[in-house]
């Protein structure tokens, strides 16, 4: 039988608890639906395991375990500090690099990076925090080159995520990359959540949240339409339409409820679509270009690089995973031949 993998994440004091529910929720939670597929092993460690920690809004909760399991996990969370560039407890620091060194994968969710940057693992390298913190990382670590206009940052063995919401999108991408995109759309249908988001922090950073009217009812219905279609040709005008508005109109609604314009989305959603693909190991590139509905292969590859920070190659040969349940492409997409 394989050797579980397991998740270790740092409960404290003081701790909003949305971001451990998050981990709990993706690495923690029972998945039937994956059939006979091994899941992860869940361990919520605190450095005094057995003492109540209070949780922001009025209620306590205790860990089982301590900062030795911790550092004997597979993957270690920290998914916040007590105060964002305050000190980070050495008994922390130490089970992390130890941790570290056992060769486990440590991340971090918003101001968890202070944490990691404690460690100094992250000298030398890009990493993220949340917009409101990212000064304040640079200006306490200035070997780290922060980038905060990003959702999250993968240096192997070191991964940072943004705020709050962008550690689901990193806990998705750690399901993607240990089971492949199907197994991490899945989970995210579970979620009720898109699997890959496109775009970073600058696109929610002070903005202003708008009713939702009967406009944004007809941009949903163009969305879902656009979704089954997305191997035909789409364009502003067609999607107006399937939403019963202007072209103008569209425009204007889509880009407030989705942050971006309409064909960005539509390019976001055909690359989504062409993971499962490649990671099925079936069909060439030029294949999966056309059965997602781009026009040509260059074109492909340019936005997938732009969107994935990586080549359709690459992804193919890091991801392409054995037979296994790899379920269907989505709605809408074939592959030439099938």
């Amino acid at each position: 039988m394989a050797k579980s993998h397991v998740v270790a994440v740092l409960a404290f004091d003081g701790m909003a608890p949305f971001e451990l529910g998050v981990v709990v929720e993706v690495f923690g939670l029972a998945r039937p639906e994956l059939g006979e597929l091994p899941w992860y092993e869940l361990r919520v460690c605190a450095e005094e395991p057995g003492r109540d920690l209070r949780a922001i809004g009025g209620f306590s909760l205790r860990a089982e375990h301590g900062l030795d399991a911790l550092a004997a996990a597979d993957t270690v969370i920290v998914p916040g500090v007590p105060r964002a560039g305050g000190a980070v407890s050495p008994a922390l620091v130490d089970a992390l690099l130890r941790a570290h060194a056992r060769g486990a994968r440590l991340v971090s969710i918003c101001s968890g990076t202070f944490a990691l940057a404690a460690t100094g693992l992250l000298d030398g390298r890009r990493a993220t925090t949340h917009w409101l913190y990212a000064r304040t990382l640079a200006e306490r670590h200035p070997d780290i080159e922060v980038d905060p206009d990003v959702l999250y940052v993968d240096n192997g063995d070191v991964l940072t995520s943004a705020g709050s919401a962008a550690g689901i999108d990193l806990c998705l991408y750690l399901v993607r990359a240990d089971h492949g995109a199907a197994v991490a759309n899945t989970v995210a249908r579970r979620f009720v959540v898109p699997p890959h988001r496109e775009g970073g922090q600058a696109q929610f950073i002070e903005a202003a949240v708008r009713p939702i009217g009967e406009e944004d009812d007809g941009v949903a219905r163009s969305m879902a339409w656009a979704l089954r279609r997305l191997h035909t040709p789409l364009s502003v005008p067609a999607l107006a339409r399937a939403a019963s508005m202007s072209e103008r109109s569209y425009l204007r609604h889509f880009a407030r409820r989705n942050g971006v314009s309409p064909m960005r989305w539509v390019i976001s959603q055909r690359v989504a679509a062409s993971l499962p693909l490649l990671e099925s190991g079936e069909g060439s590139i030029d294949e999966i270009a056309t059965a997602v509905g781009f026009d040509s292969t260059a074109t492909y590859r340019h936005h997938f690089t732009r969107q994935m920070r990586t080549t359709p190659t690459a992804y193919r040969r890091a991801f392409t995973r054995v037979p296994g349940p790899a379920g269907p492409p989505g709605p809408g997409i074939r592959l030439a031949g099938s």
